[in-house]
């Protein structure tokens, strides 16, 4: 996959939460055959962020909670949508939604996401690397229609919310409006 091919986008903090600990986050994301590659590059005073060492790198609910980066993806057209949760202790979570929050049921996959994590003093970056053979919505989809999103936790508990855009009111992740970037299917 050329360079050319990849999409860089930045996620914005939702108004009404603190950012305090970071300075922003950028995503590249591609899409190659049935491959949908995210890195997520967190910049800002990492040790002031809750990023949790290794853990088992298996399906897990609740990521959310805690710091946790996060992709949804339909099929143009369609009603329904995937989410992914990837956490920095390498477990994540696959959704599969009928409609907007409706339907939720957990997602059917090939093989698990493949994540990696780099850490420095001013910068977290995860990587998920996820297979979308087995995700019968979105076959034959000429194009797929992505949101991006982030959970950030700092050293104190605290949560901001992230994201390409947010609707008004709570942060929602989950809303139409937040699926802005389309990919074409190769």
């Amino acid at each position: 996959m050329s360079p050319a091919d990849a999409h860089w986008t930045v996620l914005v903090a939702h108004p009404d939460t603190a950012r305090h600990a970071v300075s922003g986050i950028a995503v590249e994301v591609r899409l190659a055959a049935a491959t949908l590659l995210c890195n997520y590059s967190l910049h800002g005073d990492i040790g002031r962020v809750r990023v949790s060492g290794a853990g088992a790198g298996r399906r897990a609910d609740g990521l959310w909670q805690h710091t946790c980066f996060e992709a949804f993806i339909a099929a143009q057209g369609g009603a329904g949508y995937y989410e992914f949760n990837f956490s920095p202790t390498l477990d994540w979570a696959a959704y599969q939604f009928t409609d907007y929050r409706d339907g939720m049921t957990p997602a059917n996959l090939t093989q698990a996401p493949g994540l990696q994590v780099r850490r420095s003093a001013d910068q977290f970056e995860l990587t998920a690397t996820v297979h979308l053979g087995g995700l019968t919505a979105l076959r034959g989809a000429p194009v797929l229609h992505l949101a991006l999103a982030a959970v950030i936790e700092d050293y104190r508990g605290g949560l901001s919310y992230w994201a390409l855009d947010h609707p008004p009111g709570k942060p929602d992740f989950h809303h139409p409006d937040g699926f802005t970037i389309g990919l074409r299917a190769p």
